[in-house]
């Protein structure tokens, strides 16, 4: 598969509600951003699935919408894809419930992890966090870009930077080999506008 630059993230959490959320999807659409993931760590099944199927909903057929960590809830959201961690689901686990062509993504946080999912059936594969990040209540150690150039000789896979990824980096770790870049903190101010410069920076 061939992933846009841009992976916008919403992060529903305790500090952000489902109408800012419905909102971050709206403004995202219309900067033109094709792929975004729905991450939620603290609600329940019942509230993810409602609310992964209503941003779908708003994200419309032309975006492609991740679920994070919850295969069964991909499926049940009719959602396009899952993105699973090291103590999620394994990607076989997850392939037997999102057969293709649905997506699943992998997260990685070392060169021999990145090996590992090299060898599976995922669709792309995350890496990082490149630089430090806040978006995380116990973040893995920051690789930094010389481990990802590493990482990008160690997989044809597509390849997801994540983590403190900004305006100011984000096309040095284009650079460094990362199809793709993921980011949350960095969109949540003026999301349309941030979007929108990010893409243009990334061209």
């Amino acid at each position: 598969m061939k992933l846009p630059r841009l992976y916008a993230i919403v992060d529903r959490g305790p500090d952000v509600s489902f109408s800012d959320s419905r909102k971050y999807v709206e403004e995202f659409v219309r900067a033109g951003v094709t792929l975004l993931q729905y991450r939620n760590k603290s609600g329940s099944a019942a509230e993810m699935l409602s609310e992964a199927r209503e941003l779908k909903r708003i994200a419309g057929p032309r975006v492609k919408v991740i679920m994070n960590d919850r295969a069964d809830l991909c499926v049940a959201a009719g959602l396009d894809g899952v993105h699973i961690g090291q103590d999620d689901i394994s990607v076989h686990g997850a392939r037997t419930l999102c057969a293709s062509p649905l997506i699943i993504g992998i997260s990685t946080h070392d060169l021999k992890q990145m090996e590992e999912a090299d060898s599976t059936s995922a669709d792309y594969i995350a890496f990082g966090p490149i630089y430090a990040t806040g978006s995380k209540a116990n973040p893995d150690p920051v690789v930094g870009v010389q481990a990802l150039r590493e990482a990008r000789k160690k997989t044809g896979k597509p390849l997801v930077a994540i983590g403190g990824i900004t305006l100011e980096n984000c096309k040095e770790v284009i650079d460094a080999g990362a199809d793709c870049v993921a980011v949350i903190s960095a969109l949540r101010t003026e999301p349309q506008k941030a979007a929108g410069e990010f893409l243009r920076r990334m061209l």
